[in-house]
C-alpha cells in the first residue's frame, strides 16, 4: 500500500494571557497560534486518516512518532509512504519504506547534479501532491480556514469534517490520471 503523509496548520484563537501553554500553540512557520493535524491519503487522493492533533509548536515528525504511526512502518514492512522534508528523520530511519525529497547537493556540486536533484525533487513532489489536495478539500470547510471556536474542541471539529471529506472521497472512482497519461481535452462547439 502506498500512502501520502503530510501535516497542516489551522489558525486558532490565542490563549488568554497568563494561561499555561500559551506559547505551545505559536507556530514557528506561520508565526501565529495554530493547531496542527496529520493527514494520510492513498495514491488516488482519498483521505484515509486525519488526526494526531497537536499544538502548532510541535513538529510534524514528532507527532507521527508520539501517535505510534512510525512504529507501524516497523510492523508492516510492505507499506510505503511519500512525505515532505518535515519527515526527513522518518525517511532516514525507514529508507525502503518512506520516501522524502532528495537532499540538496553541496554548493560545489556540478551543474548536472543540480539539475538531476531538481528533477528528482519535482517527481517526488508530484507523487505526494494528492495529500495536498486532500488537505485542500478539508480546508474548503469554513471552520478549518480559521478555527474561531474554543481550542479544546478543534480535534472533534476536524475529525467530523475529515469524516465528511472521507465519505465524499470514497464515492469517487478509484482510477486517477498518472503523470505519464495525456490530459483529456474537452472540445466545445464554437
Amino acid at each position: 500500500m502506498d500512502l501520502r503523509i503530510d501535516g497542516t496548520e489551522v489558525q486558532v484563537r490565542r490563549p488568554r494571557a497568563g494561561r499555561a501553554g500559551r506559547k505551545a500553540f505559536v507556530s514557528g512557520k506561520k508565526k501565529q497560534n495554530t493547531a496542527k493535524t496529520t493527514t494520510i491519503s492513498d495514491g488516488s487522493g482519498r483521505l484515509l486518516w486525519s488526526g494526531a492533533d497537536r499544538p502548532g509548536r510541535m513538529h510534524d515528525q514528532t507527532a507521527v512518532r508520539t501517535e505510534g504511526i512510525a512504529e507501524q512502518f516497523r510492523l508492516h514492512p510492505r507499506v510505503k509512504a511519500e512525505v515532505d522534508e518535515g519527515y526527513r528523520g522518518l525517511a532516514d530511519e525507514f529508507p525502503d519504506q518512506v520516501g522524502a525529497p532528495p537532499k540538496k547537493p553541496t554548493d560545489d556540486a556540478l551543474l548536472g547534479e543540480r539539475h538531476a536533484w531538481r528533477e528528482q525533487r519535482r517527481r517526488q513532489s508530484s507523487r505526494r501532491i494528492c495529500v495536498e489536495h486532500v488537505i485542500g478539500e478539508e480546508k474548503k470547510w469554513r471552520p478549518l480556514q480559521r478555527y474561531t471556536g474554543r481550542r479544546e474542541y478543534h480535534p472533534e471539529t476536524h475529525a467530523a469534517i475529515a469524516g465528511l471529506v472521507s465519505d465524499r472521497a470514497a464515492r469517487r472512482p478509484t482510477r486517477h490520471r498518472t503523470s505519464t497519461e495525456p490530459v483529456p481535452v474537452q472540445r466545445t462547439a464554437c
